[in-house]
């Protein structure tokens, strides 16, 4: 499967789509980082903030003023690892590490914008709103069929600029329209909620450098997140429980997001929980009733 997916839960949205065995279409940031040598710089959070005038700098360059948001300057596991807001010299220097920087807390709507780009122009925009929980933890996201002009006109006017001659996708993570991070591929938390035809129109981007999706009936979709506090070993629930929440009226698709054998501290997890499951629905109140019935099982 030419779609490199590493994660086997999201392997359901690809095994059925025919890809050409010469062409590889990343996943993840690590396959992107390898295979796009003149564009991993995007993964310098220092250098995205910078690039768009922001005040910014890596730490041992003291905040001028405060609140401001600490992360580090690469992180491509994700999953918000390692951020936290300092609201004073105090906090900044209890949180002085290596490789780390700081941005403005910046304010507005959190949105992930996947974009197809052809030679660095934009072709297609899909965007989900992220609604938080805390501490890095999202309680689901909101994936619009709508456009957001504040994020397309000003990512859209930064990827003519930076990313000239880049075909494929590419994941902007905005917050009030401006960006905190780029990815060299496309959120693949959610591409049944793009609609029929999108992964095929996925394969022919990276194949041949065009973008054809006629995405007539595009509709807002949600994808709900589950997460359980730290410290538990958690167990996959059984087949016949999946099953029944696959079946419920609204929903798309469950993942159940980690790996069973493998030490719940070995996961890229946020402070504020270990993530156990992802309900993607066209209703958030069905998604809602099947995180329930799964937190039920994680819960006992």
């Amino acid at each position: 499967m030419p779609i490199c997916e590493i994660d086997p839960w999201r392997k359901q949205y690809f095994e059925r789509v025919v890809c050409p065995a010469d062409v590889f279409i990343p996943t993840e940031d690590s396959d992107a980082w390898l295979w796009n040598p003149d564009y991993r710089w995007v993964y310098d959070k220092l250098a995205v903030a910078c690039r768009q005038g922001l005040d910014a700098a890596p730490h041992g360059i003291a905040p001028s003023a405060y609140p401001v948001f600490s992360k580090p300057i690469y992180n491509l596991k994700g999953m918000g690892v390692g951020s936290r807001t300092l609201r004073s010299s105090q906090d900044y220097e209890a949180a002085y590490q290596p490789g780390h920087m700081w941005m403005p807390l910046l304010e507005g709507d959190h949105i992930s914008s996947d974009v197809a780009l052809v030679d660095g122009v934009p072709r297609w925009w899909r965007h989900a709103r992220g609604i938080s929980s805390g501490d890095g933890t999202f309680d689901y996201w909101e994936i619009g069929a709508l456009s957001e002009p504040g994020v397309e006109d000003w990512a859209g006017d930064w990827c003519r600029q930076h990313l000239s001659g880049y075909s494929g996708m590419a994941n902007l993570e905005t917050i009030g329209g401006r960006i905190i991070e780029v990815h060299l591929r496309f959120a693949d938390q959610w591409p049944d909620l793009y609609g029929e035809g999108w992964v095929d129109a996925l394969v022919e981007l990276y194949r041949n450098g065009q973008w054809n999706f006629a995405d007539r009936e595009r509709r807002t979709g949600f994808s709900v997140v589950l997460f359980m506090p730290h410290g538990g070993r958690y167990r996959h629930p059984p087949q016949a429980l999946l099953r029944r929440v696959e079946c419920m009226p609204a929903i798309s698709s469950v993942q159940i997001t980690f790996h069973e054998e493998i030490a719940p501290d070995r996961h890229a997890m946020p402070p504020g929980g270990f993530r156990v499951a992802i309900i993607n629905c066209w209703d958030r109140d069905a998604g809602n009733e099947a995180r329930s019935l799964l937190r039920q099982h994680f819960a006992s």
